[in-house]
């Protein structure tokens, strides 16, 4: 297949001997299905393969839209001389009537294979036609919803279809699915309590069997009307006996350890409590060639390649994820243009205080005001977000986003002025030395670790959000750790609104 179609078909062929090693594992399980239906077969490797393994089933249907595909399916699968009854058809899935198709066949029912690996954005990217009409199946709200433009995995929508289609049926559905996208759909059969009874999640090398960096696996659930299990273990492919962890659907979230969750639940931040610190984020702008300097012996130089000579006045030593990611900090090379203290704020008064930095703001005005994302419409010229008197406090404690790894770090001042950190970061904003070195002992602490690890899937394009970060309440830890009287006595603020909390809860059980 060529380049263009590969990636608009999302097609990786499923190797024969993977195929075989799937439709052992689900035998394994218990499965021994009457049907047996492969929604998008391919060159037929899972057909073939689950007719090998459940020769008495009565009935196999397959559908395929490449026409090659579908004649080399067409091909082995007859060679079988099966008994059972076969249903082969060159069709678009997405045009399928599959709960017609599904209504007759006699159960229990295996739906199984390797749909396609890419996402509606990109085809659409392409002006591909192998999509399917814009639904909102992910119950998404707002403008995502109107518009119908919410990104989601091919992959994602078809499982769904499918889950949907067998209502009331007895099934089970194993297909090959990236991991992320595995975890979307249990998440939706979770969250709108469609029947699964028992689901499982086998970890694979996917450079191995496909050739591609990608995290995968094959996820297995079984439906049973009335059903209603809301957990999902998590095994390797090639250790399926041995079990890694339970994932598991709690107060609308997805759980990414049950264990560790149950074992330091204790911790969470309680939804009516107002949270001691709050996470903040980096300092969003979204033209780093113009609004990031680096500094070369006594220099500026911008990402153009530029020689940039302004004022110090709005330019702030900065961090960047990456910088956060290594194992020491090193004092900071590069310099952000910081053009509001707080957001809305006029810019205007640049020009009065520091005229040399709005003369080289205005020169590279066209590519400031080509920045894309709608949050800088009908702002202040040359606006920035993700500012306030947190982003200027002389400590910080400070993670990045994008590592898959928790490590915080104690983030001060350079050269008289706070640092600054970028969009990738988050942030608790500190008053003095030792309330961050004591915050960064706790938060690096190996009992944080297992607090977030019930919450933190590693293989996410952005592992760490300021959701998982606001679950964990920061005096409840301290007190766990038995620093609290020590953080008190650094933020006598903090133990004054401790005090009125309780004051306030005795006062209502009263």
């Amino acid at each position: 297949m060529k380049p263009r179609q590969k990636t608009e078909f999302g097609d990786f062929q499923t190797p024969d001997a993977l195929a075989a090693q799937v439709v052992r594992i689900v035998h394994a399980m218990g499965v021994n299905p009457a049907s047996i239906v492969e929604p998008t077969c391919g060159a037929g490797s899972f057909v073939e393969a689950a007719i090998k393994q459940f020769p008495l089933a009565e009935a196999v249907f397959a559908l395929e839209l490449n026409p090659r595909y579908f004649h080399e399916a067409d091909r082995r699968i007859r060679a079988l001389q099966v008994k059972a009854k076969l249903d082969l058809r060159r069709a678009d899935f997405f045009k399928f009537d599959w709960p017609a198709a599904l209504a007759g066949m006699p159960e229990p029912i295996l739906v199984i294979g390797n749909p396609p690996w890419v996402t509606a954005s990109e085809l659409g990217a392409m002006q591909s036609e192998n999509l399917p009409g814009k639904t909102n199946f992910q119950k998404r709200r707002g403008l995502d919803a109107v518009t119908g433009k919410s990104n989601f995995d091919i992959a994602e929508w078809m499982f769904i279809r499918l889950l949907e289609s067998l209502k009331g049926r007895r099934a089970t559905l194993a297909m090959l699915l990236k991991t992320a996208v595995a975890r979307k759909v249990l998440f939706h059969a979770w969250k709108t309590d469609l029947s699964v009874a028992n689901a499982r999640i086998l970890t694979i090398d996917a450079g191995k069997h496909f050739g591609v960096a990608a995290d995968a696996c094959l996820l297995v659930c079984d439906l049973r009307p009335g059903a209603s299990v809301k957990d999902c273990t998590v095994f390797d492919l090639e250790h399926p006996g041995d079990v890694q962890r339970v994932i598991t659907y709690h107060d609308g979230l997805l759980l990414a350890d049950k264990s560790a969750f149950e074992q330091f639940r204790h911790l969470q931040q309680e939804p009516a409590k107002k949270p001691a610190y709050r996470w903040r984020s980096g300092i969003k702008h979204d033209c780093a060639p113009v609004m990031e300097l680096h500094r070369v012996g006594q220099g500026l130089w911008n990402g153009l390649g530029e020689a940039v000579s302004i004022e110090p006045d709005f330019l702030y030593p900065m961090l960047k994820g990456s910088d956060l990611a290594r194992d020491g900090l090193t004092p900071p090379s590069r310099f952000m243009i910081v053009t509001q203290q707080e957001p809305g704020q006029d810019t205007g008064q640049i020009a009065r205080i520091a005229p040399q930095t709005w003369e080289y703001l205005s020169n590279h005005a066209g590519m400031l005001d080509a920045r894309a994302s709608s949050i800088y419409r009908k702002r202040p010229k040359f606006s920035v977000f993700g500012v306030g008197p947190y982003t200027f406090a002389p400590w910080k404690v400070a993670i990045c986003a994008m590592y898959k790894r928790f490590s915080f770090k104690e983030v001060g001042s350079y050269e008289h002025k706070p640092i600054v950190l970028d969009d990738t970061c988050y942030h608790f904003p500190c008053q003095t030395q030792a309330e961050a070195e004591l915050l960064g002992g706790i938060l690096n602490h190996d009992v944080t670790r297992e607090f977030f690890g019930a919450f933190v899937f590693w293989d996410a394009k952005r592992p760490i959000t300021v959701d998982i970060l606001a679950r964990l309440d920061v005096t409840a830890l301290a007190a766990e750790l038995r620093v609290r009287d020590r953080l008190f006595s650094l933020r006598p603020d903090l133990a004054d609104k401790a005090t009125r909390a309780r004051v306030v809860q005795t006062s209502l059980h009263f």
